[in-house]
């Protein structure tokens, strides 16, 4: 098969927990067959119970499940919350679940990022949004803003295919699918059209960010990014500038209240710059931006788990959903237009670093590290990551049933 543009989809657009983990659950409840669900964290808390509960009745029905973890995001799950999955029929697998160092977590990176639910060939979830409270805006100041999109029609199929052939024992299945698959160009825009993008470290390294390129060299009059941990290289950059300069308004929305004090610290770094070539930059004051969407004109829009920095850029794995309908581009407008005029602060003149030589310096030297930073942090680290299938029951460590080359599933090393 050749993954592309799908038409007649029905696309809904999910915002937190409030919406998402309701729609997820309600689908896995009505699961007849199979489920597949990756994400990168687990917590078990109350929504992680949730999940659990719904995922445990799906098993006892007689559905098959297939459950991928990443090992940094979600290395804390106990026996006993594991163990009840595995003995209903569950296959639990921990994508590369390193041993800890002085208590320290060494697998910082080629992380497992996506967050994918498919259920029954029938409805997909595609987004940003992990299995844990904080997502739930009743958890606090520190609940995380954040989305997720829910589809039914054709594209299912493709984003089925492609958990199917990342699954053990179908190595054949997924060289062919490398060999095949290029992301496509929509050469016949319409509505309800959907594109499913994904992020490795093999044949699909910048598909993801060479979308973003393509939608910021054909905007014309509006695009609106959003995204956590905003950190891009050279080209993306230097693509928002020669946007806005050509007369389209481009507006970046990122963390005021980040999660991670460094994740603002980097995004100043490149205020100067973005500011001069006439970017609008906005910081999101409400509480953490999690969020990794973008819009274009009245029609071009992604939502998925790829944040524009070097980890998401070139090293983990992600997936997006680019969708071309006017109706959703529109839902996810006012989404963000609320944010903007209701929860942001517009960065101005003042808000950026003054002129100096050592604030200089800092820019060249980031602008640098930026452009060249995904060739040489693609040889890191040496060690290829492994799939870790958790048997049933679950003892006092983990234990593995068999480990798995990701990059090569169906050969063992």
């Amino acid at each position: 098969m050749k993954c592309g543009w799908r038409e007649g989809n029905q696309i809904q657009l999910l915002e937190n927990g409030d919406q998402f983990y309701p729609a997820v659950f309600s689908a896995i409840e009505n699961a007849e067959s199979k489920i597949i669900l990756e994400t990168f964290i687990w917590f078990e808390d109350s929504v992680g119970w949730q999940l659990h509960d719904v995922l445990l009745n799906a098993a006892r029905r007689g559905v098959n499940i297939e459950v991928l973890l990443d090992g940094y995001g979600s290395p804390d799950l106990s026996d006993k919350f594991v163990s009840e999955l595995t003995m209903a029929g569950v296959v639990f697998r921990y994508y590369d679940p390193r041993p800890r160092l002085f208590g320290m977590r060494t697998n910082l990176f080629r992380r497992m990022h996506r967050k994918i639910v498919v259920v029954d060939a029938v409805v997909a979830f595609v987004g940003g949004i992990n299995y844990s409270a904080e997502h739930m805006t009743n958890y606090g100041p520190e609940a995380k803003q954040d989305y997720a999109v829910r589809v039914e029609g054709p594209v299912v199929e493709d984003i089925l295919q492609f958990e199917l052939e990342n699954l053990p024992g179908n190595a054949e299945a997924r060289r062919f699918w490398r060999r095949r698959h290029r992301p496509e160009e929509n050469r016949t825009p319409g509505e309800a059209q959907t594109l499913f993008v994904w992020r490795d470290n093999n044949e699909h390294r910048d598909d993801i960010e060479r979308h973003y390129l393509k939608m910021l060299a054909n905007a014309r009059r509006e695009v609106i990014i959003a995204n956590a941990y905003f950190f891009p290289g050279y080209r993306l950059l230097h693509a928002m500038r020669n946007a806005a300069r050509r007369g389209v308004r481009v507006k970046l929305v990122v963390q005021g209240e980040p999660d991670m004090p460094i994740v603002k610290v980097g995004a100043r770094l490149l205020y100067r710059y973005l500011l001069k070539g006439g970017v609008q930059i906005f910081e999101y004051q409400r509480r953490p931006l999690h969020g990794k969407v973008a819009l274009m004109d009245d029609h071009w829009a992604t939502v998925g788990s790829g944040n524009l920095d070097p980890l998401s850029l070139s090293l983990n794995l992600e997936a997006n959903l680019i969708v071309h309908d006017r109706a959703f581009n529109q839902t996810l407008r006012d989404n963000l237009s609320d944010i903007i005029a209701q929860d942001c602060r517009q960065v101005d003149s003042s808000m950026v670093p003054k002129r100096s030589w050592w604030n200089l310096s800092k820019s060249v030297l980031a602008f640098h590290f930026l452009r060249h930073f995904p060739a040489m942090v693609g040889w890191l680290p040496a060690h290829t990551p492994k799939l870790a299938q958790v048997s049933p029951p679950v003892q006092n460590t983990l234990e593995t049933q068999d480990r798995i080359d990701p990059e090569n599933p169906g050969v063992k090393p």
